[in-house]
């Protein structure tokens, strides 16, 4: 399985860090106007936004070469929260697009989005 690309300090991700956790929770309106209610996954799913500057090169081409081999939403990847360290084995992009910005020397950006799932 792969991994999402760290920098070249280690870090997955830089401040400020956002992460998201969330339920997938559905509900079923009946004509009576009652409601059932329940819940898609086991437990809480997280979301994390990794916006990322001030990347060389060398960064702009893993990060580049993780999408393509993800295909987009398609792949998934082990994700390891920049809180608490923990690994999510089975995490996705939530955009089949990709942008990168060089913005000068050693001065590229991107934005990733990453989603737990649960198959």
């Amino acid at each position: 399985m792969a991994t999402f690309p760290k920098l070249r300090t280690g870090a997955v991700m830089q401040y400020p860090a956002v992460t998201v956790t969330g339920y997938s929770n559905q509900v079923v309106r009946f004509v009576d106007g009652e409601e059932q209610r329940y819940r898609d996954s086991a437990g809480p799913l997280r979301r994390w936004k990794v916006d990322l500057a001030l990347l060389d090169d060398g960064e702009l081409a893993s990060l580049e070469e993780f999408f393509e081999a993800q295909q987009g939403r398609y792949g998934t990847f082990t994700f390891t929260d920049p809180h608490d360290g923990r690994e999510y084995s089975d995490c996705r992009l939530e955009e089949d697009q990709f942008t990168l910005e060089l913005e000068g020397e050693s001065r590229g950006k991107a934005t990733l989005l990453v989603r737990e799932v649960r198959s």
